[in-house]
């Protein structure tokens, strides 16, 4: 819950107008404290440019946008271009927002309003994100550029409803943007100042730009949308990875926190079974209806969940290989590697899938973990995770060594992989 300012507090604050911005920033944001509370901290804006504004290298804010997705839009349909795309579907563009703050005796700034409070905490939590990134899991700073961010946008997806989308935070590829929107319903934090919910949108947009090359209509989704029919086995697969390792890098993320580790992506903004569905923390195994959900039907077409499903018992395989905090950022760092990689003999997502655009069969979750192993450089390590993919994702071992396939290297599972006993009934003939 958040804390509300004590009235002893207040008495200290004076009136400021427009303050300067002077890297580093001294400013009060909400932040998960130790005890699970969210309570006004004092942080430092690193990057932002603009106090007032919430402009810096890591985002600009914008306010008042309207961002329609109609497939019937003939705008958007008559598109030739990424950029003319983008057009259609921002009709209107918002424009900066203004912050307004109170300064304590300390110069500390203090948002004076409510949207204030929400706009300064998403600004240091995609600081945050962007951090991590960049010094954990080496993305270069080059790879990670201002993106905009739409606060409390007009967001609505025609094709399912004439209403404006409420309660989500999102990284919205076709407009290469993050979109943090109203809550309605939301009765514990709101996502806007949930940290794993943000770094988990930002880990989408380092996916986008690793796999999709960046693209807002990336080759794969095009591709595989049209060609597979209702059966698309490898976008499936390809989806599953973006939500299970974004829940993954949020967790890893979490652990430079004041809270420390989290293994709840959700569960300080939701009470219900999405929350409790993807906490890592709990044994999750493929079951034989969701490997073949894999293989027959299209998480594209409707949201069902699966993607999540599925994701979340990857996740959860990388968090039990772990056994340090070398382990977890060690592993954090190669598997973002393993995103894209030109080498020949590991080749990352983005090379996989561009060598599936028309045959979905060469995309599949077997070749995607292979990837991943791939570029783990501990041996240690690398059985470990063999173990956890063979056991909780129950893909055979003779998949994961290449004996099956034909191609292995020494960058495979060793030979010595086994399935973990008493974790996950096998579903393996």
């Amino acid at each position: 819950m958040v804390r509300k300012l004590t009235a002893a507090a207040l008495a200290t604050l004076v009136v400021s107008c427009a303050p300067e911005t002077q890297n580093p920033v001294k400013v009060r944001a909400l932040v998960l404290s130790g005890n699970g509370e969210y309570v006004p901290t004092e942080v430092e804006l690193q990057t932002v440019t603009d106090i007032v504004a919430l402009e810096g290298q890591v985002a600009k804010m914008r306010g008042g946008a309207r961002v329609v997705l109609d497939s019937n839009d003939p705008e958007a349909n008559a598109a030739k271009t990424e950029e003319a795309f983008l057009r259609a579907l921002l009709k209107e563009e918002g424009q900066p927002v203004t912050a307004h703050y109170i300064t304590d005796e300390q110069g500390v700034l203090w948002p004076a309003d409510f949207h204030t409070w929400n706009l300064v905490t998403t600004y240091y939590n995609l600081e945050r994100a962007w951090d991590y990134f960049n010094k954990v899991v080496d993305v270069k700073q080059a790879e990670l550029p201002q993106m905009t961010a739409y606060y409390f946008p007009e967001f609505i997806i025609a094709d399912t409803s004439d209403k404006p989308m409420r309660d989500n935070a999102i990284f919205f590829a076709p407009t290469q943007s993050f979109m943090v929107l109203p809550f309605e319903t939301i009765t514990k934090a709101p996502l806007a100042i949930n940290a794993s919910v943000l770094t988990h949108e930002y880990a989408h947009m380092v996916f986008n730009r690793r796999v999709y090359n960046g693209r807002s209509l990336p080759d794969p989704i095009t591709a595989w949308s049209l060609s597979g029919g209702i059966y698309t086995p490898a976008l499936n697969v390809i989806k599953s990875l973006d939500e299970g390792l974004a829940d993954y890098h949020a967790y890893v993320a979490s652990c430079r926190s004041t809270f420390g580790c989290n293994k709840r992506v959700l569960y300080t903004s939701f009470e219900d079974k999405s929350e409790s569905d993807r906490d890592l923390s709990k044994t999750t195994c493929m079951s034989r209806e969701l490997r073949e959900l894999l293989e027959t039907a299209n998480f594209n077409s409707v949201f069902s969940g699966h993607e999540y499903q599925v994701g979340t018992i990857l996740a959860s395989a990388l968090v039990n290989a772990e056994q340090s905090a070398a382990d977890r950022e060690m592993l954090a760092r190669e598997v973002a590697a393993a995103y894209s990689d030109t080498n020949p003999s590991k080749p990352g997502f983005n090379q996989l899938a561009q060598a599936a655009l028309t045959d979905q069969t060469k995309f599949t979750l077997a070749r995607a973990a292979r990837a991943i192993i791939r570029h783990i450089s501990d041996f240690n390590l690398k059985q470990r995770v063999c173990s956890q993919f063979a056991t909780r994702l129950q893909i055979p071992v003779e998949d994961l060594t290449g004996v099956s396939t034909g191609d292995a290297t020494s960058d495979d599972c060793p030979a010595s992989t086994t399935t973990l006993v008493g974790v996950c009934e096998s579903i393996n003939p």
